[in-house]
């Protein structure tokens, strides 16, 4: 018979299932063979590749503790804060204290955001179990109604938990200064000077935006 402290613990850490895109090794064969960069990207991250938790709310709890911070603050701020609930779920979250959250390194803004992330997964609002029936542009239009999410965000949950394999994400630092490194000597890059180097990544630019994330720091993005 289990006790209680043992029944607490399993409550406390859910089984994580974790994915990864059944694409991935096509789609690395293709993009070495289309782009000069990839080709010597690829191969210095081994097996490494996309993964998704397959949890649509954790994955956008997440994306929000990390705008506009760093890989590394936005990782320490999030373990923090999911030791605050027993598990991290919608329901969970709305029942947490303001204080408690502000302790764990969130703005009040984002608070504001997640509280209202929690609202519209615990009242139904959102189409959870349609999402991965709907094309990228009828998620993003879904995803940006809820406060605190926009397109960027949006596209990361695309490439983090549905896994989208030609999601180009224009409005992200890490991807636009990858590409100035890497195709530009460090020069300053437009979006159309970014779109211009992806054509050769597509049907696949969520992978090749993986490498090019690595490319800055080998840790990678964890939503």
């Amino acid at each position: 018979m289990a006790t209680k402290s043992s029944a607490a613990a399993k409550e406390a850490t859910p089984v994580v299932k974790i994915a990864t895109p059944d694409y991935w090794d096509e789609a690395c064969r293709h993009l070495m063979k289309k782009d000069r960069v990839m080709k010597r990207l690829i191969p210095q991250f081994g097996d490494a590749c996309l993964q998704s938790r397959g949890d649509a709310f954790v994955t956008l709890a997440r994306s929000i503790v990390g705008q506009q911070i760093s890989v590394k603050a936005a990782q320490s701020v999030w373990d923090r804060f999911a030791k605050l609930p027993r598990a991290v779920t919608a329901a969970n979250v709305l029942k947490l204290k303001v204080d408690d959250m502000r302790a764990a390194g969130l703005s009040a803004r984002k608070i504001e955001y997640l509280v209202d992330l929690a609202l519209h997964f615990d009242s139904g609002a959102v189409h959870a179990d349609s999402w991965h029936a709907m094309d990228d542009d009828a998620v993003i239009a879904e995803l940006v109604g809820i406060r605190g999410i926009g397109r960027w965000t949006a596209e990361m949950f695309l490439i983090f938990y549905l896994m989208r394999p030609n999601v180009l994400p224009l409005d992200d630092v890490g991807l636009i200064n990858g590409i100035s490194q890497n195709y530009f000597s460090g020069d300053p890059v437009s979006r159309s000077d970014a779109r211009e180097v992806a054509d050769a990544w597509a049907p696949y630019c969520s992978v090749a935006t993986w490498y090019i994330w690595r490319s800055l720091d080998p840790l990678p993005v964890d939503y």
